[in-house]
C-alpha cells in the first residue's frame, strides 16, 4: 500500500475503511464486526470512524475487530493507523478530552494515530486546539487534525498556531471529495499541497453511484475493471489525497484494495475531466 506523508514527515496509508453507518443496528454488529476484521486480515490498516457514526456504536465495532485482530497476531498496533473524530457540540477544551476518553474505551486502545474536530460548532476553535495539544502530550493522540474545513476555517487556525510554533500543528482535513464533487479542487488542496497537509476524501464513489457513470463503466469496461474502482483510482491520482470508502462486502474491499493499484492513463483522465469537469470557480464544500 502507497502512503501519503503529513506535514511532519509521518506517513499514512493512501487507502482505508470508512465506518458511517455501521454501530447503528444491535442485529448487524456480527457482521460488521466481521467485515472490519475481514479487511484487516486482508492488508486494511487505516480505519476511520467518529464518535457520531451511530453514537459510539462504530467505534465499539471497530474496538471489537481490531482486539480480535491483535489477540490474533494477525497485525501489530503499531502498523495500524486508527482514525476518529470529536461531535462540534462536544469539542469545547474538557469536552474534547472526555469525548476522547470514552472514544478510546469503546476502540478498545490506549491512544489514537489521527483525532479530528468532526466540523466546526459553537466552541472556540482556540479550546479545542488546546485540548489537541493537551491529548498529545498525555499520549491519548498522536496526530490532530479537523474534517469539513475549508480555506478560511483552515487560515483561522494556521493563525492559531502561529501563536505557539512549538506545538503540533493540524495533520489532516477529511472533506467530501470525488469525481461528482470536485469543488476542494478549487482552492482548498492546492492550500493543503503547499503546507503537506493531506486530504482525507470521504464518498469518494458517491456512496456508489459512481458505478452507474457510463463514461467511467466505458474505460472500467476496457480495464477489466468495475466503474466504482475507476472513480476511486480517479480520487488516489490526486497528490496529497487519501481515500476512506465505506465497504461492508469482502469482494467491495477487495476491489477498493485492486483501486489503490490502478493507475489511469492520461487519456482516461481526460475522459473523466470530460465528463465530470474540474471547477473553475469556488464553490461551498459539500458535506454529507
Amino acid at each position: 500500500m502507497r502512503n501519503a506523508s503529513m506535514p511532519d514527515g509521518s506517513t499514512l496509508p493512501l487507502l482505508g475503511l470508512g465506518t458511517w453507518k455501521m454501530g447503528e443496528s444491535g442485529r448487524r454488529r456480527t457482521a460488521e464486526v466481521a467485515a472490519v476484521r475481514g479487511a484487516i486480515d486482508m492488508g486494511y490498516r487505516l480505519i476511520d470512524s467518529a464518535e457520531m457514526y451511530g453514537e459510539g456504536g462504530a467505534e465499539t465495532v471497530v474496538g471489537e475487530a481490531l482486539a480480535g485482530a491483535l489477540r490474533d497476531g494477525v497485525v501489530r498496533r503499531q502498523d495500524l493507523f486508527i482514525v476518529s473524530k470529536v461531535y462540534p457540540h462536544n469539542a469545547s477544551r474538557r469536552g474534547t478530552l472526555a469525548a476522547c476518553a470514552r472514544s478510546l474505551q469503546r476502540l478498545q486502545l490506549d491512544h489514537i494515530d489521527l483525532y479530528l474536530l468532526h466540523w466546526r460548532g459553537q466552541h472556540a476553535l482556540a479550546d479545542t486546539v488546546a485540548a489537541m495539544h493537551e491529548l498529545q502530550a498525555q499520549g491519548r493522540i498522536v496526530h490532530w487534525g479537523v474534517s469539513n474545513f475549508d480555506v478560511d476555517d483552515l487560515q483561522e487556525l494556521a493563525a492559531l498556531q502561529a501563536a505557539d510554533r512549538t506545538a503540533p500543528g493540524c495533520a489532516c482535513n477529511q472533506v467530501y471529495l470525488s469525481v461528482s464533487e470536485r469543488g476542494p479542487e478549487f482552492d482548498l488542496l492546492p492550500w493543503m499541497r503547499q503546507r503537506g497537509m493531506p486530504l482525507m476524501a470521504y464518498c469518494p464513489i458517491d456512496q456508489g453511484r459512481a458505478a452507474a457513470d457510463p463514461t467511467l463503466q466505458a474505460i472500467a469496461a476496457a480495464r477489466g475493471a468495475t466503474a466504482a474502482q475507476v472513480a476511486l483510482a480517479w480520487v488516489l491520482s490526486l497528490p496529497g489525497v487519501v481515500a476512506i470508502p465505506k465497504a461492508v462486502h469482502p469482494q467491495h474491499q477487495r476491489d477498493n484494495l485492486a483501486a489503490a493499484e490502478l493507475v489511469l492513463s492520461a487519456d482516461e483522465l481526460q475522459q473523466i475531466d470530460a465528463r465530470f469537469p474540474p471547477p473553475r470557480a469556488k464553490s461551498a464544500l459539500a458535506m454529507r
